[in-house]
């Protein structure tokens, strides 16, 4: 199987799983209009890049990906909820998502941001009912969850989330620059990788290598971000693109220049494919991943 058949087939996966879930959600529950809010952004139709990784990496370590998805999908769900508050006015005030009306346009700042709230709540839901029905492996499947919140907490997307705001309209450091980034796009994007790998029950060298490359793949995932908000089509991007510029944020390619973070890209990706070395063939679709991540068009 090739990579874009790969890729596709993990992304059913997930998908089929969120559909079910939010069908099931949708007959038991009578606040069906904050149900609706919450399937519109998490069905829009992302990338599934984090549950996607999730899987793969189940998948390259042996693992059940059955066992793994419900971490998968509870990433995906705290991913969505922090592109509904990141569009609306008091962040980034984005009117388009994926090519679609943000959530806010659609059903209103109040229920979009109630509806945030509730998919963070639904994904530690989630986890939490894995970790109780997870018999002997309970112990894994918390410590695995604890890697997710703290991905997305007060010391991970959130902080950094916090760091990019207090951060517009001056030029900041590259250090500081990198502290933003590993905490607000690479934190999730980590957490997707190590959290499975922990709950299949990886050694601790393993998780290592796999934290390595997870660094490196969230470090140039937003390189690219920052690279397609320049160069970009909006038509493929499914929002404006120059709102960085718009909001006077410091990026890889206000700080390098376009050719400079061209480079970093290329040096950040050769990085993430040589720490996966030690998994040979196995590592084929996480190494692919790296690539696909440096070329997206969007």
């Amino acid at each position: 199987m090739n990579y874009n058949d790969e890729f596709k087939s993990l992304q059913a996966l997930v998908d089929d799983y969120l559909k079910a879930y939010f069908d099931a959600l949708l007959r038991n529950i009578q606040e069906k209009s904050l149900v609706q809010s919450m399937a519109y952004s998490a069905m829009s139709g992302g990338k599934r890049i984090r549950p996607v990784l999730s899987l793969a990496t189940a998948k390259m370590l042996n693992g059940s990906v059955e066992k793994v998805m419900p971490i998968a999908a509870s990433i995906e769900l705290i991913h969505t909820y922090s592109l509904i508050h990141d569009d609306l006015p008091a962040m980034d005030n984005d009117d388009l998502r994926r090519g679609r009306p943000t959530n806010h346009m659609v059903y209103g700042e109040a229920m979009a941001i109630l509806a945030g709230d509730a998919l963070l709540n639904e994904a530690f839901e989630l986890l939490f009912k894995t970790s109780l029905n997870s018999g002997a492996g309970m112990e894994q499947a918390l410590k695995a969850s604890i890697i997710v919140a703290e991905a997305a907490g007060r010391s991970g997307m959130i902080c950094g989330q916090v760091l990019d705001g207090e951060s517009e309209g001056r030029e900041i450091s590259a250090e500081a620059l990198k502290q933003i980034h590993q905490k607000k796009t690479g934190a999730l994007i980590k957490a997707g990788i190590v959290a499975p790998s922990i709950l299949i029950g990886a050694s601790d060298e393993e998780v290592d290598v796999l934290s390595q490359y997870a660094d490196a793949i969230g470090l140039a995932f937003q390189i690219k971000d920052d690279i397609l908000d320049v160069v970009g089509s909006a038509d493929e991007l499914g929002k404006p693109i120059g709102s960085d510029t718009k909001n006077l944020k410091t990026t890889y390619a206000s700080l390098y220049g376009l050719d400079g973070a061209k480079s970093m890209l290329s040096e950040t990706t050769n990085k993430a494919i040589n720490a996966l070395e030690r998994f040979g063939d196995r590592a084929w679709f996480l190494k692919e991943t790296a690539f696909y991540i440096a070329n997206r068009s969007h």
